[in-house]
């Protein structure tokens, strides 16, 4: 891996700036105590430590042999931070974003490895937890911060230690366990964009063995903008959350918990922001990023809507002082109306009402050890998981009579089961080796059936049951595969001394084949037989070498890790513009999924914090990756056979290089006849250039800089907080994703989403 002269400009200045206000020598290592304001040191000795729970037993943050990165909840409050998403510029090459068109479906990739596409079919690089629950579909997984005790986020293969693998890494929800009396907690932010949040929690003992709570949350704002057509706002927020649970303890070895949430996103379609004028009505680009003159409103009927539920059960039981046995059991639904405008006009030019509902059960059972020679986890795991979409793509066509509306509906299940084990033996006071593995079985089965219609009223599964029929594309029912795979995982642990922890390890990822829900096998690339057989397995071969290093008693950690993976068969969905006639018109889209052959992923990950003095604390981030496909067959237009076009692609959503630096300082400072302390809090962000999809076009966003802060003022006993919090001061119009497809419809898509632009919010939290 080479760092330019630029990037070690760049890394310099993140680390100069630490060391010369820290009065210290850093050194480094891994997994800092969280990103944003840290905990606030009480004396030189008495630095508070994050436990995390990423290898399944509690440690520290510093001790954990393992990337990763923890937030607790008073870093989160401290700054406001409202959801996953906002994350993102402190985490290493780390990308969290809500999806085109949508508020609440994630898109992730942690170190290149990811999944963009929120279809059926498509299963996420990286995985989302809640409370150890793998969420199976993006689509709500956005999720809005409260009743959190803390968010751990775990780069590189995560197998042998989790109920589903993942091939990337693992973001983990833990929320907080019940207070053991009588707990209420409420917290109101207000802001500009006519922001209105609201969250209320309260948990109470109803015996000595029985304890219950629940919170709900309401989470409004405004739009950004404007869309000019509707008279509604573009990227507002209406969100709705509860959660509930019961707490049994019957004895001091076993615990049980009882669970539900339910989310509700009630916001507008969020439209995309068109970067040419229209090609046939010459409409011109509009002055604000955020406006659009969308007129699509409604899918089946109904206007967007996110619905989401789950139900869960947590059995802990301690079997002696260093076995315990843990199930968990799960179960979810979600389903989306989604009308997405792809052409942001007033007109019909190309459209996708569409519908998505998803279902999942899952099974987990596990063992830990913890011994005085041997610590380590050994579960099983199943998931039985359910994901269907159906929509029209309605397309306009500047030649007389081809207009058209494509239904498609991809219908694809998933049933896998996995055995995992990783433990750890000491060899010495020093020295541990971890030995893990993971044998997984996928089983996918697919129905994919697509219609054309003329005209552009749509289909009748989509409400026009008076549409003509004028050709069926793809009628693929009963489509089956079954892939398995054994990963393993070793690494050696070796302490230096309490202060210094260096590892290296080798571990292996692998996500199952499927099927594209959007394969049309007429008149695009794809033939029956391939279609047949669907896209390939992934796999990812990792290594990772790391020092995690405290000085001066724990006031300052650094964190290192340098890591190369090797990529093969990466899974590669896309749409790429048909003719469904063969007469070179390009009248539709359909689905191309590929297996890029080979790629190559080396980088560099550096966190500190540094505790200045008691009120001053410094914290950093840089990261850098070299992301190259090795090998990418397909085929050039005008050419029959196909050709390696690896130096012609590019790894999306994996900026080269990420910083950030964060500044904590706290003042005494009594009000209202309590005594208190103010946080000023501040953070500066960078990410470089980013694709948005593996070729080059105009929704690339280049490099950009973002500035956030804080004024928090927190009584001593913790009770009451208020704090204004200001985001992207600069107000910096930076594209998040988009839509690219100039050749169809007659005005042509190129359409862009974007970060919020400035917001400024006040809060206030109370707890009782």
């Amino acid at each position: 891996m080479r760092l330019t002269k630029r990037k070690l400009k760049l890394l310099n200045r993140s680390t100069v700036a630490l060391l010369a206000l820290s009065g210290g020598t850093m050194g480094v290592g891994h997994a800092q105590e969280g990103a944003g304001a840290p905990p606030a040191a009480t004396s030189d000795q008495n630095i508070e430590k994050v436990v995390v729970t990423a290898r399944r037993r509690e440690e520290t943050l510093q001790d954990v042999p393992v990337s990763v990165t923890a937030f607790t909840a008073d870093q989160l409050s401290k700054q406001g931070i409202p959801d996953v998403v906002a994350l993102t510029t402190t985490l290493p090459n780390t990308t969290l974003k809500a999806s085109r068109a949508t508020n609440s479906t994630l898109t992730a990739f942690i170190r290149g490895v990811g999944q963009a596409d929120p279809l059926a079919g498509f299963e996420s690089g990286v995985g989302i937890y809640i409370d150890d629950i793998y969420l199976a579909r993006p689509q709500g997984a956005v999720v809005d911060i409260y009743d959190v005790e803390r968010i751990e986020v775990l780069r590189g293969p995560q197998g042998t230690l989790y109920g589903r693998n993942t091939i990337g890494g693992a973001v983990k929800y833990v929320t907080r366990k019940l207070a053991p009396k009588l707990d209420v907690r409420l917290k109101a932010t207000a802001g500009n964009y006519g922001q209105i949040d609201g969250v209320a929690t309260a948990s109470t003992p109803v015996s000595d063995t029985v304890r219950i709570g629940g919170t709900i949350a309401k989470f409004t704002h405004d739009g950004y903008g404007k869309n000019l057509t509707t008279g509604k706002g573009n990227y507002d927020k209406d969100v709705t959350a509860a959660r509930a649970s019961v707490e049994i303890t019957p004895s001091s070895d076993l615990f049980i918990r009882i669970a539900g949430d339910y989310t509700l996103d009630n916001s507008s379609p969020k439209n995309g922001h068109r970067l040419y004028a229209g090609k046939t009505s010459g409409t011109p680009v509009l002055n604000n990023v955020y406006d659009t003159q969308a007129e699509m409103v409604t899918a089946l009927g109904h206007k967007q809507e996110v619905r989401a539920y789950g139900t869960s059960a947590l059995v802990e039981y301690t079997i002696n002082p260093e076995l315990s046995f843990k199930s968990i059991t799960a179960a979810r639904r979600d389903k989306s109306y989604a009308p997405i405008d792809f052409d942001s006009l007033a007109v019909v030019d190309m459209e996708v009402p569409a519908l998505y509902t998803n279902r999942q059960f899952s099974q987990e059972f596990q063992l830990t050890y913890t011994g005085p020679q041997i610590q380590g986890v050994a579960g099983v795991y199943y998931i039985d998981a359910n994901a269907y979409n159906k929509f029209d793509t309605i397309l306009a066509n500047p030649v007389a009579l081809a207009n058209t509306s494509t239904f498609t509906s991809g219908d694809v299940s998933t049933k896998a089961w996995a055995a995992y084990f990783d433990g750890s033996y000491n060899l010495t006071s020093e020295l541990s080796l971890s030995l893990g593995g993971r044998y997984t079985v996928d089983k996918r089965e697919a129905d994919i059936f697509r219609q054309v219609f003329l005209g552009l009223g749509g289909s009748p599964e989509m409400g026009n049951p008076g549409a003509v029929l004028y050709q069926i594309q793809t009628d693929l029912p009963g489509l089956s595969r079954r892939d398995s795979k054994f990963t393993p995982r070793v690494a050696l642990n070796f302490k230096v001394n309490p202060d210094h922890n260096a590892y290296a390890s080798y571990s292996e990822g692998f996500k199952g084949g499927g099927f594209d829900p959007r394969t049309n096998v007429v008149g695009a690339k794809v033939s029956i037989a391939t279609a047949r057989q669907g896209y390939k397995p992934e796999t990812i071969k990792t290594y990772e070498a790391g020092l995690k290093s405290a000085f001066n008693g724990g006031r300052i950690t650094t964190n290192t890790a340098l890591f190369y993976s090797d990529y093969k068969d990466v899974q590669i969905p896309g749409s790429v513009a048909i003719s469904t006639k063969g007469d070179g018109n390009f009248d539709s889209f359909a689905g191309y999924t590929t297996n890029a052959g080979k790629a190559k992923i080396k980088g560099f990950e550096f966190e500190s914090i540094a505790h200045v003095t008691n009120d001053l604390t410094l914290a950093g981030m840089y990261s850098y990756i070299d992301a190259q496909y090795k090998e990418f067959m397909a085929v050039l237009p005008g050419a029959s056979s196909m050709s390696n076009v690896a130096d012609q692609r590019y790894f999306q959503n994996t900026p080269k290089n990420s910083a950030n630096i964060r500044a904590n300082y706290d003042i005494g400072m009594p009000m209202l006849g309590y005594n208190g302390k103010l946080s000023l809090i501040g953070s500066w962000a960078y990410k470089a250039k980013t694709y948005q999809f593996e070729y080059a076009s105009e929704l690339d966003q280049d490099a950009y800089h973002l500035w956030d802060a804080s004024i928090v003022w927190t009584r001593a006993d913790g009770k009451v907080r208020a704090g204004v919090h200001g985001k992207n001061l600069g107000d910096v119009h930076y594209k998040t994703a988009g839509y690219y497809f100039p050749t169809l419809g007659k005005e042509g898509t190129l359409t862009a989403f974007y970060g919020a632009p400035r917001t400024v919010q006040a809060t206030v939290e109370y707890r009782f």
